[in-house]
């Protein structure tokens, strides 16, 4: 669980990110940003899924898919509560024992899987989640111990291939739990650390179980069943019509059963709602390329690329990248530009006085890290660019 005041472990200066295996995008799972509204009739007259000769329409969706209470809780999930919360008037206390006991080996011991999908019951008596199923647990115990808790949707930094220059956003979701008093704590299985955090903002129910359908849709489209993954993310849709990336998603599945227009206006339609939507991109110019429609493809990668390069994330992994290699005068350069496109993101200003302090910069590196120290919001990440610039400074010392 982490708050204004709390965060994990980092690695002292002057180490940079590590960075990620690179992993082509073609798919997003989980969910994308809230977007504009689109009216529930346009789902309902979605084009029919043709697949192996036979036609499946929206109206099969609510036969076919069954409906899930994703955060019902039972009798043992309520003395579960009562056994660990009675009592406690204070509702910081109160979290904090539920979340003991939910992660802590005298309780649920709980344990992360990636694919341990699942409603709150499920993974209440299984005691393995992933991070979508683990939120469904958490808020369905928080809210029965009398506490507001919600979803949390969170975008991980983007991190780029330099092979195939596509890009990997990482989708994520924890809780959002707010106290009495107004302070705001995140609950999270598999906790990030902030500076791999972009954006993040709370959803509905609704949303949430919108991503639950939505990851099951993937799945399914990557195990070939894409009668199975239309039908989910089709639901998905129906209850959260303005999300960008499960337009994209519907997008990827018509283009696997070969319904190239049904998906290009998928992908238009995510685009719409968001024109940031990267996968839609991307996933346009591999539709057009496929059709030979090499001026309209072409179009698009443009487009991608004009997208990477006002990212200041994407010239943050350059930096990283050459950084890696022991190039600090190269890395300073794209930190440079990072900071130019977001000069009030603390990470990014704290990584490029980490590349001042390799340089032997000892100024500039105490300027970027003090104004790191003004921008950030989270006091952990005050406390260690604090005993960072006490380093960078004794260093100055010792060098004079």
């Amino acid at each position: 669980m982490t708050s204004s005041a709390t965060r994990f472990a980092r690695q002292l200066l002057p180490s940079l990110s590590a960075g990620w295996a690179p992993v082509a995008l073609v798919l997003a799972a989980l969910c994308g940003c809230a977007s504009p509204s689109v009216d529930r009739q346009v789902i309902d007259q979605l084009p029919p899924l043709q697949h192996q000769g036979s036609s499946l329409a929206v109206a099969a969706v609510a036969g076919r898919v069954p409906r899930i209470d994703l955060l019902a809780v039972d009798e043992p999930m309520r003395q579960f509560v009562a056994r660990y919360t009675a009592g406690q008037d204070n509702s910081r206390l109160r979290l904090m024992s539920l979340h003991q006991a939910v992660r802590g080996a005298g309780g649920l011991d709980m344990q992360y899987d990636p694919f341990a999908e699942g409603t709150a019951q499920e993974v209440f008596q299984r005691r393995v989640a992933n991070c979508l199923s683990y939120a469904n647990l958490f808020i369905a115990l928080a809210r029965e111990a009398g506490l507001e808790a919600n979803y949390q949707w969170v975008e991980v930094r983007p991190q780029w291939s330099r092979t195939s220059e596509r890009v990997q956003v990482g989708l994520h979701v924890n809780v959002a739990v707010r106290l009495r008093d107004g302070k705001r704590y995140m609950v999270d299985i598999d906790p990030l650390p902030s500076r791999d955090i972009s954006e993040s903002r709370e959803l509905t129910d609704a949303q949430g179980e919108a991503l639950y359908y939505n990851n099951i849709a993937m799945s399914a489209l990557a195990e070939g069943n894409t009668e199975t993954a239309w039908l989910y993310v089709v639901r998905a849709l129906q209850l959260s019509p303005g999300d960008a990336h499960l337009w994209a998603n519907l997008g990827a599945v018509y283009r696997s059963s070969g319904q190239h227009r049904e998906a290009e206006r998928s992908y238009m339609q995510a685009l719409e709602l968001d024109f940031t939507e990267y996968s839609a991109m991307t996933n346009l110019a591999v539709l057009y390329g496929l059709e030979g429609r090499e001026e309209e493809r072409d179009y698009w990668l443009e487009r991608v690329d004009t997208h990477r390069r006002s990212n200041p994330y994407y010239h943050a992994w350059l930096g990283d990248e050459v950084a890696a290699a022991g190039d600090w005068e190269a890395a300073l350069v794209h930190y440079e530009q990072a900071v130019a496109l977001s000069p009030a993101d603390s990470n990014l200003l704290f990584s490029r006085g980490v590349i001042h302090y390799q340089l032997n910069d000892y100024d500039a590196a105490a300027r970027d890290i003090e104004e790191a120290i003004n921008q950030a919001t989270l006091h952990s990440d005050i406390a260690y660019y604090q005993r960072q610039l006490e380093a960078v400074l004794e260093a100055r010392l010792v060098g004079t």
